[in-house]
């Protein structure tokens, strides 16, 4: 068996212009250190996210004891499932070894911890308070968090593939002929992606036909649209990176109730700024050039 290449951290990553910032200058230069020490083991990148999936609800269930000490302890295994999450795909990246059981199993790992670690903090505050409008603030802060990282990964996507790079991930994951070939894991996992993220998929390619206003797709049209840096830097303040991030910061200082607000008010409100700055700003800057 030939042994890889020399581990390259620049041949792990997807694209400064498109990722999120807090990724580029921490989450992903720590992983990267992670992926440094995994790159010759036999550990698969499958692996990694299983053991991303592991911190984030070991995470989720220190968030649901709601005392001081356990919520900065939790706050601190989200950051780990946040670096472990971008491990695992720069481990793939490096060791070429991608693929799309990978792609869904990633993707559904974030959901659970996701919907655990919200359910965790909306039952830990609620004991706390004895207020039971902790329980739809957490939820509406879980539908908040999935959709507007489901609208940065749709911008993310389509600029990578304007690039023609990193396509093993689809705008869209509809069901077409070729993924009927694929192992039955595989499919399964498919189906489960599909009935989480299916619908967010299509609200996210109505929000973006909405911003167009009518843009035609065409070729220098679509390089305006989805190559433009200001509108993939907005988006990349709402994708998974920054969100737990921003989760972290709250869990240090022990203010969830913050978090929740901040979650629920502010970061909403950039989302609908964002959406605002493609249909007012830049439709009317890419129908001029």
């Amino acid at each position: 068996m030939t042994s890889p290449p020399s581990y390259s951290y620049s041949a792990s990553t997807k694209s400064a212009v498109s990722d999120e910032l807090i990724n580029t200058y921490a989450i992903r230069p720590l992983a990267g250190l992670i992926v440094r020490v995994l790159y010759r083991t036999p550990l698969t990148p499958n692996g990694v996210t299983a053991l991303s999936v592991v911190a984030g609800v070991c995470a989720a269930i220190l968030y649901a004891r709601g005392v001081p000490e356990a919520t900065v302890a939790a706050g601190l295994l989200i950051t780990l499932k946040d670096v472990l999450d971008a491990a695992d795909g720069q481990l793939a990246r490096a060791k070429q070894l991608f693929s799309r059981k990978g792609r869904f199993f990633d993707s559904i790992g974030d959901f659970l911890v996701d919907l655990l670690v919200f359910a965790a903090v909306g039952w830990a505050l609620m004991r706390q308070t004895a207020w039971m409008g902790f329980a739809p603030a957490a939820l509406l802060g879980f539908l908040g968090t999935t959709l507007r990282v489901s609208y940065h990964v749709f911008y993310q996507t389509s600029y990578l593939h304007l690039k023609k790079s990193y396509t093993v991930n689809r705008i869209t994951e509809d069901i077409k002929p070729e993924d009927r070939s694929e192992d039955r894991l595989t499919q399964a996992l498919q189906k489960i992606f599909l009935v989480l993220y299916g619908w967010q998929d299509r609200l996210m390619f109505r929000i973006d036909e909405w911003s167009r206003a009518g843009l035609p797709h065409r070729g220098a049209v679509d390089a305006g649209w989805y190559g433009d840096r200001l509108g993939l830097r907005l988006s990349g303040l709402m994708g998974l990176g920054s969100e737990l991030f921003i989760l972290m910061l709250f869990s240090l200082v022990n203010r969830l109730d913050l978090y929740l607000a901040v979650n629920l008010v502010v970061l909403n409100l950039l989302w609908g700024l964002t959406v605002l700055y493609r249909r007012w700003v830049l439709q009317k800057k890419v129908t001029r050039d």
